[in-house]
């Protein structure tokens, strides 16, 4: 599905001024690649909003991990696979919380532009339901990672502070992080993430209805783009918030900083580097 998305988004070549009801746009004379501190200047209210929410989940994740005697925190690390609805229910909540964290900073250039452009057509609140969108397929993301967090435990593979406790496990997980991303679909998604212009000019689509399917449509290219990456949440531990922030900086830098693509490839390297270290500790 990522394949043909990418497919059929085509690189727009000029910042979109206005969009009617029908999809036409004029462009105007910014580049593509706008400075994150030139949107963020142009959407404060956005700007303010989205960084909000991402801060809020910050600190609860901050809370989980500082005060985990706590019951609810207790609730997100079973001691065992023989898990409870009550830890299932808490344990995806808790990744659904730490993808908002992660992935909501890399995300504001689009959400900034698109909401100008809704502005623009009198229709500012469709910000809101592409936003809404975004995060739900991150929500399907975390409920998919609960799941593989729940088999891993199951097979003694990680321990009760979801950190990975296979050495064969954590060296095959930087090994396919860092093979992912010199692949073409993390290209492709990069890519898409890295230009927001040139996914807006393919894939516009009018009414709260068309924002939503967009917003669907931009988390896939973002999943597409950092699954691998945030497999490696089980490497470092997902209650390490130290590795939560430099795995969201890495991310950032990829879609936001200027040849981001090429930090991409470096980590990449890195990436495979240590897992084939490993791999070579445990024959040796």
């Amino acid at each position: 599905m990522l394949l043909g998305l990418a497919r059929r988004a085509r690189c727009g070549e000029a910042v979109i001024a206005s969009i009617g009801e029908a999809g036409y746009a004029t462009p105007i004379a910014h580049p593509p690649q706008a400075p994150v501190r030139a949107l963020l200047s142009h959407g404060r209210k956005v700007a303010t909003q989205t960084l909000a929410l991402s801060v809020i989940a910050w600190a609860l994740l901050a809370w989980l991990a500082l005060d985990m005697g706590h019951p609810l925190a207790q609730l997100t690390m079973p001691a065992s696979s023989a898990w409870r609805t009550a830890n299932a229910v808490a344990v995806g909540c808790m990744w659904a919380v730490m993808m908002a964290a992660m992935m909501l900073p890399s995300a504001l250039p689009m959400l900034v532009i698109f909401e100008r452009l809704c502005a623009r057509n009198g229709e500012p609140a469709r910000w809101r339901s592409f936003a809404a969108a975004y995060l739900l397929l991150w929500v399907a993301f975390s409920i998919a990672a609960t799941i593989v967090q729940w088999l891993l435990q199951g097979r003694g593979w990680v321990d009760p502070m979801i950190v990975s406790t296979s050495a064969p496990l954590n060296a095959a997980l930087l090994v396919i992080a860092g093979t992912y991303q010199f692949s073409p679909l993390k290209r492709i998604c990069l890519a898409r993430c890295r230009t927001p212009m040139g996914f807006l000019l393919g894939e516009w689509r009018g009414g709260v209805r068309g924002a939503f399917v967009m917003g669907l449509r931009h988390g896939l290219f973002c999943i597409g783009c950092c699954w691998a990456l945030m497999a490696l949440l089980f490497v470092g531990g997902v209650m390490n918030l130290a590795w939560i922030a430099a795995l969201s900086i890495a991310v950032a830098i990829e879609k936001l900083a200027p040849r981001g693509e090429r930090l991409a490839a470096v980590l990449g390297l890195a990436l495979i580097a240590a897992g084939g270290w490993r791999f070579l500790s445990l024959a040796s």
